[in-house]
């Protein structure tokens, strides 16, 4: 099991105990087709809702655990359009729209099992009646409107060459009175430049990224083999191909790795940090990660970027010379639905350069 789903089954097992029986037994039904983030994300959102349930005297229980069917099928119309009110208002619990459809969309799943798949032991509905069933949810991620809300935040082109020369030479220039800021980067610039160069040039998650280990780079074959999001096979992973642009970065990075992140031979992962107090290098985490590249894109003058958009970019790129379908499996996506916002964004991308040819 990669490492990120290991702590996510963990977080789901410490959870699964303080929730009432039928949802457990949902989280259970559930288990072999969703990942266990994805489950966690449930629970959340589970969690939030019967306590809800109980602060409004919706429910009479004293634990979330205590919560029964009958409360549910009592549940009307009214009630959840205060709670979805409830979402988008209160401080703690304000939502955007789309983590508000997410959740909704999450007790629909919970209120369709209970109702029509799940039985007594006289074979009727665990539910009997669901209000949930009259909720609609609109769909928020239409994938013009996410290239729309990208536009002018992605490297393209001659940007994504110029971010990786920025990393390895003109940061250093620019914090150069500063020694604390100077020896981290001397340290870990050719990691940095790597980790970034890899992504631009795969397209690779982030969490993808962090469960690298050595023996998944074939250099010769340019292939990296990854566990892929969403698929809950722990004995397979996806090839996955990366640019002939990221191998000299990552040569760099394989002939130091060892002797300056102090690899015990144990540690089988490919990027390495050494973290404070310890003498050893252990595998990065995906928060460094994404700090690391914010820190280096704020300085750039692109505040916006994040690990995410530098795939994002890299799939805009790599659209313009391949078609749709390519583009989805090398990205990984589910649907090729997902993957048509990169048609959305080449087509202004493609217009931009013809402007440029013709001013030329």
């Amino acid at each position: 099991m990669n490492i990120l789903k290991q702590k996510s089954r963990e977080e789901l097992d410490a959870r699964l105990p303080s929730m009432p029986w039928y949802i457990e037994q949902f989280i259970n039904y559930k288990l072999p087709d969703l990942s266990p983030a994805s489950l966690v994300e449930y629970m959340r959102d589970y969690e939030a809702f019967l306590n809800w349930l109980m602060a409004e005297g919706l429910s009479e229980a004293a634990s979330i655990k205590e919560v029964t069917l009958l409360e549910l099928e009592r549940l009307r119309m009214e009630s959840i359009d205060s709670f979805r009110m409830f979402l988008s208002t209160y401080k703690e619990e304000r939502n955007n729209r789309t983590t508000i459809s997410r959740k909704l969309s999450s007790l629909r799943s919970l209120f369709h099992y209970l109702s029509q798949i799940a039985e007594d032991e006289q074979f009727y509905p665990l539910l009997k009646r669901n209000v949930m069933a009259k909720v609609s949810i609109k769909r928020t991620h239409k994938p013009k409107d996410t290239a729309a809300r990208l536009e002018g935040k992605l490297l393209q082109e001659e940007e994504i060459s110029q971010f990786l020369t920025y990393i390895r030479h003109d940061y250093g220039q620019e914090i150069a009175k500063n020694k604390q800021a100077t020896y981290s980067y001397e340290l870990n610039k050719v990691r940095d430049t790597c980790i970034i160069s890899f992504i631009l040039h795969s397209g690779l998650r982030v969490s993808e990224l962090v469960n690298l280990n050595l023996d998944d780079i074939d250099v010769k074959k340019k292939l990296c083999y990854v566990f892929r999001k969403g698929k809950n096979d722990d004995t397979f992973k996806t090839p996955v191909y990366f640019r002939q642009d990221a191998i000299v970065d990552l040569n760099q990075y394989l002939a130091l790795r060892e002797t300056r992140y102090k690899a015990p031979r144990k540690e089988k992962a490919l990027f390495l940090a050494i973290a404070n107090g310890n003498k050893e290098g252990s595998r990065m985490t995906k928060r460094a990660i994404q700090a690391m590249v914010l820190k280096y894109a704020k300085r750039f003058g692109k505040p916006f970027l994040s690990v995410h958009k530098l795939r994002h970019s890299f799939a805009t790129d790599y659209y313009l010379q391949n078609d749709i379908y390519k583009t989805q499996e090398q990205l990984g996506h589910a649907s090729p639905e997902t993957t048509q916002i990169y048609a959305h964004l080449t087509d202004k991308t493609m217009a931009e350069a013809i402007d440029r040819r013709l001013e030329q």
